[in-house]
């Protein structure tokens, strides 16, 4: 089971640009899809070792959310080896979302 890390500006650089594989949940407290997707986020933390599953919350770090240019959201971003390879704007379904996890194992 992976933790769920909670970035910052300070924690963000290091986490996407490493080489490790990991996927940023860009969210909002406030947001209905964004509440929608915490289960499947959850279970998929719980499922895939190999990822670490991170959330950074738009209203709390605003210059975050403007470097990756998050317009909407939920907005999900899989890193690889410092290398954004997929993005994903707004809720989806939990076989989407395990799509675009299996291609960062």
């Amino acid at each position: 089971m992976s933790d769920i890390i909670y970035l910052t500006e300070e924690t963000y650089g290091p986490i996407t640009t490493g080489s490790s594989a990991a996927v940023v949940d860009f969210y909002a407290d406030w947001c209905g899809p964004c509440r929608s997707m915490i289960p499947v986020f959850e279970a998929c933390a719980m499922e895939y070792d190999g990822i670490r599953f991170c959330k950074v919350n738009v209203d709390e770090h605003k210059k975050l959310a403007i470097q990756n240019r998050v317009l909407g959201i939920p907005c999900f971003m899989f890193f690889k080896n410092g290398k954004m390879l997929k993005r994903i704007d707004g809720a989806v379904d939990e076989l989407t979302f395990k799509e675009a996890l299996n291609a960062l194992l």
